[in-house]
């Protein structure tokens, strides 16, 4: 589905992959792993994003957007690490701190890859049965 914007018309999905630094398993937790979800959606609010679908491993978290050609991307994905970060070690510190020391919660990396290679419908199934398996 295209979308219009004043002299533009675009269809950008993106495929985001954030991984826990050293690949701990924090995310196990469903609890915090409906936290993190729903903090993903308020900077994604603030950012004009879309987030079509997001799901979790034990280590790392799938996010499926869609945004406008104007969204500056690594400030957006940068707004995500940093505010889940810091929202996520404030409210569950003590399982955190079990799997990880000092103030980094995710890998200074991340993956992020246009959703153009296969069908946004194969890769919204990819991330709907992250969680499946654990």
């Amino acid at each position: 589905m295209y979308k219009k914007s004043g002299n533009a018309i675009f269809l950008l999905n993106y495929h985001l992959i954030v991984v826990v630094k050293y690949r701990k398993p924090v995310l196990t937790n469903d609890v915090i792993v409906n936290d993190l979800k729903a903090l993903v959606l308020q900077v994604a609010a603030k950012h004009a994003v879309e987030i079509i679908s997001q799901e979790c491993g034990e280590d790392h978290i799938h996010i499926l957007f869609r945004c406008k050609p104007s969204c500056n991307i690594p400030v957006f994905v940068n707004s995500i690490k940093g505010y889940t970060s810091r929202v996520l070690r404030e409210q569950h510190s003590q399982h955190i701190q079990q799997q990880l020391s000092g103030d980094a919660f995710w890998s200074p990396s991340y993956f992020l890859a246009t959703a153009g290679n296969v069908s946004i419908d194969t890769l919204r199934n990819y991330i709907d049965n992250q969680r499946k398996d654990l």
